[in-house]
């Protein structure tokens, strides 16, 4: 038997760069240079900040098309865009770009934003803690999984992603070190597609995929 799994609990520290953009030709020239780190912020961070904002939008490109730009085509197009398809940021990030030349190409006046309506890059910084919490099985995960944080599930579920080099989640890597035990429940967490979920509900889902893994004969 490996290593029990260590709980960590996690916040992100927003880091403000300096970076803003007004209209859609300045957003498409940003996205270019960029640090990584924002475009990883402007899809994920929303899932740990306080909101109060309609969640129609995931990511905070589409929600500067619809409320900045109010361009509603560009808006859902981007809404569309789930950065768990692409192997890295960089994928991610040529994809933005494509979609916004498109939108440029289609239209004669390039959309602006009113001057305190600008967009703001922002990135973030990882702050991980140790919840001392440590579990030896996968029935022990099964039965400790729903009183995780939310930011623990985006920790080990969404960030583990960029950090492992399977691009797996952190319970997937511990599973895998029972051997092919069990290959099918690492087959259905790899299934589950986090972005278009919140946090409590992608808790909710791995939850209910452990627990019938685990309690109905799997």
């Amino acid at each position: 038997m490996g290593e029990p799994f260590a709980v960590k609990d996690c916040a992100l520290i927003t880091i403000a760069t300096g970076e803003r953009t007004q209209n859609l030709q300045e957003l498409r020239d940003r996205l270019a240079t960029t640090h990584q780190g924002c475009i990883y912020y402007h899809f994920w961070g929303g899932l740990l900040r306080a909101s109060f904002d309609d969640p129609e939008y995931q990511n905070d490109f589409a929600a500067w098309a619809w409320r900045g730009l109010h361009d509603a085509r560009l808006a859902e197009r981007l809404a569309l865009v789930d950065p768990s398809e692409y192997a890295d940021l960089e994928g991610l990030r040529r994809e933005l770009i494509d979609v916004i030349e498109e939108r440029l190409e289609e239209t004669e006046h390039i959309p602006w934003a009113r001057h305190d309506r600008q967009f703001y890059f922002m990135r973030s910084q990882i702050i991980v803690f140790d919840t001392n919490i440590r579990i030896h099985n996968i029935e022990g995960l099964a039965l400790h999984i729903q009183r995780f944080s939310r930011s623990s599930i985006f920790y080990h579920f969404i960030d583990a992603r960029r950090r492992t080099t399977g691009r797996r989640d952190d319970f997937s890597e511990w599973l895998l070190g029972f051997g092919d035990e069990h290959a099918p429940m690492v087959q259905r967490l790899s299934a589950i597609d986090p972005y278009f979920s919140t946090l409590t509900e992608l808790r909710d889902e791995i939850a209910g995929c452990m627990n019938r893994y685990v309690y109905k004969g799997r």
